[in-house]
């Protein structure tokens, strides 16, 4: 499966913005999908993931009640919709797609996107 994110860009504090994630193929549904991030510096962190059937979900601790998660399967896209915006935000964003886990850790995910970048300023 091939992963296009989309979606980044500059938002002011305690602003919105939604990330895109399109993949390729026929079997999407098969595939858990998560979105990760990589402030400069720092290690790549897990942020959200969705099964493959979209039933279940995870998130780390400091996106919870800001983000959410989602996927449309007529268009083959994952979503990353982030609210409330804060600086620590700031990274590049990526989404990586798997069918055979669904987790948080990086090493799992079989396959990546590229990077979006999102850049909240204070």
């Amino acid at each position: 499966v091939q992963l296009q994110a989309s979606g980044g860009g500059l938002a002011q504090a305690g602003g919105s913005l939604r990330l895109s994630c399109a993949a390729s193929g026929r079997t999407f549904s098969r595939y858990a999908m998560g979105w990760f991030r990589q402030a400069p510096g720092k290690e790549r962190e897990f942020v959200a993931a969705i099964t493959g059937s979209g039933g279940s979900t995870l998130y780390v601790d400091s996106v919870k009640g800001r983000f959410t998660v989602s996927r449309d399967s007529a268009k083959n896209t994952v979503y990353l919709q982030m609210n409330s915006l804060k600086p620590e935000d700031t990274a590049v964003y990526y989404c990586a797609a798997d069918d055979r886990r669904f987790g948080i850790v990086s090493d799992e995910y079989a396959y990546w996107g590229q990077g979006t970048q999102v850049t909240v300023s204070s």
